[in-house]
């Protein structure tokens, strides 16, 4: 199982991380938002190994993905966030993927969605 947890009320300019919990599965780890009346998009993703991550160019300035292995958690650091950020974001796990370094963008490659956390910014 998934959980993503962190979201709330922010001002444009602030920080969020979000974080992404797995009870026992560990795979490729991707993010995704999805805003209202929009389609879900790609944030980014890390790595099996976590030595290897995926942005979209739009965030990749911005997001930085990391993983802690220990705390079976993929972390999503937002800085500088715009009110366009606002959206729910998910976090999805592809465990089926062997290789250490393969990291994907792809919704449709990963196998388990977590329930959605929300981040508004207000401006």
């Amino acid at each position: 199982q998934l959980q993503a947890s962190g979201g709330g009320l922010v001002q444009a300019g602030d920080s969020l991380r979000l974080s992404c919990t797995t009870s026992e599965r560990t795979g490729v780890t991707g993010w995704f938002r999805q805003a209202p009346g929009k389609e879900r998009e790609s944030v980014g993703a890390i790595s099996r190994s976590g030595g290897r991550t995926y942005y979209s160019d739009s965030m990749k300035s911005r997001f930085t993905i990391s993983r802690v292995y220990a705390r079976n958690t993929v972390y999503l650091q937002m800085d500088s966030l715009k009110p366009e950020d606002t959206a729910v974001y998910y976090c999805a796990l592809n465990y089926r993927q062997n290789s250490r370094d393969y990291v994907s963008g792809l919704a449709s490659e990963y196998d388990y969605w977590g329930q959605g956390t929300q981040v508004t910014v207000s401006s």
